[in-house]
Formats: C-alpha cells, sequence, structure tokens
C-alpha cells in the first residue's frame, strides 16, 4: 500500500456563524415542535440539510409557501430588509439566523446611507448574502463590483462621500486586489471600520497557503458547490501553485489526480459549512487506499460563540 501524509487543516469545517444558524433550528423544533420553516437553505451544504429535513425541518424559498401558524427561520446568510417586513407584514413567527458578521456588515451600509455616503459593495452577484446587504437598502442605492475589471469601470455618482463594504467570504487575496482598484481610483473612498471579511474566512485561507507550503500537492476542499467560502478555498490553493478539487462528499473525490507515483502529501480543508463528519469521512477514505499519516496544519485557535437569539435560549 502506497504511503500518503495526509495534511489536516486547523481550523476547517463550520464557523461559529454556522454553528449558531442550525442550532437556532434545533432550538426552534425544541420550543415549537415539527415542523419549523426555514426560508432557503440555513447553510450551503446538503449533509446539513439533509441532518435537519431528518429532524423537522422544511426548506423553502418563499415565506408565502410558509403556514401562518408555524416559524419561519431565516438563513446565515442573512436577508432582504423586505422579507422581514414580509414576515412581519404575514404576523408569522421568524427567527432570523443571519450570522452576526453578516449583520455587522447590514449596519454598516444603513449608517454610511444615513451619513450620505455611495456605496459599493465589493461581492459575488447571486450570492444569498450578496442579494441581503443590496437588500438592506432601496435597489440601486449600493452598487456592486464582482472583480478587478469593475472596480477599474466602477462610475459612482459623486466622489466626495463614497465607501466602500464586503461579502464576509471572499478570497482575502482578491478582495485585497479590488479593494487597491479602488483606492487607486478613489483616493477619498471610506473602508469598513472594523475588516468584513470574516475571521472564519481568513483562517481557512491561511491554513490552505501552509499546507501548499509545507509541500502538498493537491488540496481537497470539503464542501458544496453552492458555498462561496468552499469555492474560495480552491481559488486560494491554485493561485498559490497547487492542484485543488471541492469534494462535496468522500465519494467525490477525484481518484484519477491521485494515481501518480510521485504523490506523497495532500492537503484537506472544508469550507464555513462543512460538517467535520464529512471531513472524517474523506480522510477515511484516503486511508482506505493508502497507508496515511494524518498532520495537523493549525494556523488559529477559534473561540468564538455567538448566543442564539433571546426566545430560544
Amino acid at each position: 500500500m502506497p504511503e500518503l501524509t495526509v495534511l489536516l487543516a486547523e481550523p476547517r469545517g463550520s464557523c461559529a456563524g454556522v454553528e449558531r444558524a442550525i442550532e437556532i433550528v434545533r432550538a426552534a423544533l425544541r420550543k415549537y415542535g415539527a415542523p419549523v420553516y426555514v426560508r432557503h437553505a440555513i447553510v450551503h451544504n446538503q449533509t446539513v440539510v439533509g441532518g435537519l429535513i431528518a429532524e423537522g425541518a422544511v426548506f423553502v424559498e418563499d415565506l408565502a409557501e410558509v403556514p401562518k401558524d408555524r416559524p419561519v427561520v431565516l438563513s446565515a446568510h442573512g436577508v432582504p430588509k423586505s422579507v422581514i417586513e414580509d414576515a412581519e407584514n404575514r404576523n408569522l413567527i421568524y427567527v432570523d439566523a443571519a450570522c452576526p458578521l453578516v449583520v455587522k456588515v447590514h449596519g454598516e451600509v444603513r449608517h454610511l446611507h444615513d451619513q450620505g455616503f455611495e456605496i459599493a459593495l465589493i461581492g459575488h452577484a447571486g450570492h444569498q448574502e450578496v442579494i441581503g446587504t443590496l437588500g438592506q437598502l432601496p435597489e440601486g442605492i449600493i452598487h456592486l463590483v464582482e472583480d478587478e475589471a469593475g472596480a477599474e469601470t466602477f462610475v459612482p455618482r459623486q466622489t466626495e462621500r463614497l465607501a466602500y463594504v464586503m461579502q464576509t467570504t471572499l478570497s482575502v487575496d482578491e478582495a485585497g486586489r479590488i479593494e487597491a482598484v479602488l483606492k487607486r481610483r478613489f483616493p477619498n473612498i471610506r473602508g469598513p471600520r472594523t475588516e468584513d471579511i470574516c475571521y472564519a474566512t481568513t483562517n481557512r485561507q491561511k491554513a490552505v497557503k501552509k499546507m501548499v507550503s509545507l509541500g502538498a500537492q493537491i488540496i481537497f476542499v470539503v464542501g458544496s458547490p453552492a458555498s462561496s467560502n468552499s469555492k474560495r478555498l480552491v481559488e486560494v490553493a491554485r493561485e498559490a501553485g497547487c492542484q485543488a478539487e471541492l469534494t462535496p462528499k468522500a465519494h467525490d473525490i477525484p481518484w484519477h489526480m491521485l494515481r501518480s507515483p510521485e504523490l506523497k502529501t495532500i492537503g484537506v480543508t472544508a469550507g464555513a459549512s462543512a460538517p467535520e463528519s464529512d471531513v472524517r469521512e474523506v480522510v477515511g477514505y484516503l486511508g482506505g487506499y493508502f497507508a496515511t499519516t494524518v498532520l495537523s496544519v493549525k494556523v488559529a485557535e477559534e473561540r468564538h460563540k455567538f448566543n442564539l437569539p433571546p426566545g430560544l435560549r
């Protein structure tokens, strides 16, 4: 059996915001009984969603699908203000499970708007978090800037009071390049008071870079194709010169990549919405084909914990 060193990123997988959102659904099930409705996937991971369905959660995309006598949980990615208003107008029992770090960005854009700033949002079109942040203000107020080319062509209405915020799950390096273009073009542009890209995203990207520096020839990122932060980990690894693949489950491992006799070291990490069980399954599968030595690659220790909403504590 060929030998293989598996570098296991630490931290990896579920972050405090994801854990809080999942626990909100479970706490709502304990308090109200099944079914508890959830607008959109609570987090972008099918293992997590499937587990909650088994416990009594029902996932929908529109509040119109929620019976008036049942509670609904709003996803961790955050929602537009119009969704909250809709829930209140329909007298629904609702719990907002938005990550507190996303809520911070929502507060930033509202504050900046109140102060008279024109706002650019660095983020990816169509992602639920971006939809939620854009929806904090009337349509067209916030300008979405997706990449460096967009930053070069961005034309604000004025430049005297101009500011930008960021999606919390961006590639740190990519966001930095977009930020640099905006600052070059608009020297007086105002950035976030505190970092918008969340600690979990930053730490997981640092761990990927560390695994590459330690000789990882391939990095498998355990996570869903719908997960922004998981896809960014793949991009970070590739930008660092390493082969990388998104691997939702162990059976998705691209075994053809593992046939080279030159392969000695791989890295394994997970996006912030991926459960540890999926990571262990991937490592276990590798152990079935190789004599593996698993080494931890630690770049930070995460002790963050976010409280549940008062009504569910």
